[in-house]
């Protein structure tokens, strides 16, 4: 049982003194100490009151390493309310997002008036299931996109929708804003594996709680016309199959 691991790895990342969580769960400091040293196991009630106060299910807190694994998938959790511009007939705008404004974004995309700051336009072509948000590419990580394309992404309302081989918008803590190749591997370890189709540039994880939006990609709009000289093509099936190998392979690597 990680009970005892779990519980101080939670308690500090947040900032949370030991005496802190004693008075939330009515004891003494020493017995939290206890717990988080194994001699000691809380009892059902203060249990409970310890998954509400971290945010963790039960199956969770005394079963799967958090530390190492990072936090498992609530299957039914949405990622968050979106916040959406409409038009004076009440439709909705698609709302785009400057590179210029990326580091306001993960600031004010929670904010209606930080939103309507924005740029906004129409495109009749793409379906009116979806909410769609406009984001400009910085770098050259997904040739043979070029930066300065404005990518327009669908909005994903939950992480297990993501399907691993597609691109998307991500929206995450650790890295910002960033436009992605993605695998989908929360089952196994709660992260989620971002390819760049410029083989200069090396995947990474992102964990699952630091996601704060994702976008799949629906369309792209660019001044730059493609060259037939240009050797730069999208990732092929094959490409994508021998990512999942080495991104596996990589899995295994680290359990190991």
């Amino acid at each position: 049982m990680l009970l005892a691991k779990n519980l101080k790895f939670l308690r500090s990342k947040e900032g949370m003194t030991q005496l802190e969580l004693a008075e939330k769960l009515g004891v003494q400091r020493s017995m939290i100490s206890a717990y988080e040293d194994g001699r000691s196991e809380p009892k059902l009630a203060a249990l409970e009151i310890i998954t509400e106060t971290f945010g963790t299910s039960l199956d969770e807190l005394l079963f799967h390493d958090i530390q190492v694994h990072g936090r498992k998938v609530n299957q039914q959790k949405n990622i968050k309310v979106l916040t959406i511009a409409v038009d004076d007939q009440d439709k909705e705008n698609i709302t785009m997002v400057p590179q210029k404004a990326s580091a306001g974004y993960l600031n004010g995309f929670a904010d209606p008036e930080y939103m309507e700051s924005l740029p906004q336009f129409h495109l009749p072509s793409l379906s009116t299931s979806s909410t769609y948000r406009a984001f400009e590419l910085s770098g050259d990580s997904m040739l043979p996109l070029v930066p300065g394309t404005i990518v327009i992404g669908a909005y994903v309302d939950q992480l297990t929708q993501v399907q691993s081989g597609k691109t998307y918008i991500l929206v995450t803590v650790t890295e910002g804003i960033v436009y992605k190749r993605v695998f989908n591997y929360l089952e196994e370890n709660g992260k989620l594996y971002l390819v760049s189709d410029n083989e200069h540039y090396k995947p990474y994880e992102v964990k699952a709680e630091d996601v704060l939006e994702i976008w799949e990609a629906k369309a792209f709009i660019s001044t730059d016309f493609p060259n037939p000289k240009d050797k730069s093509k999208p990732v092929s099936l094959e490409d994508i199959s021998q990512m999942i190998l080495e991104i596996k392979a990589e899995i295994v690597r680290m359990k190991g």
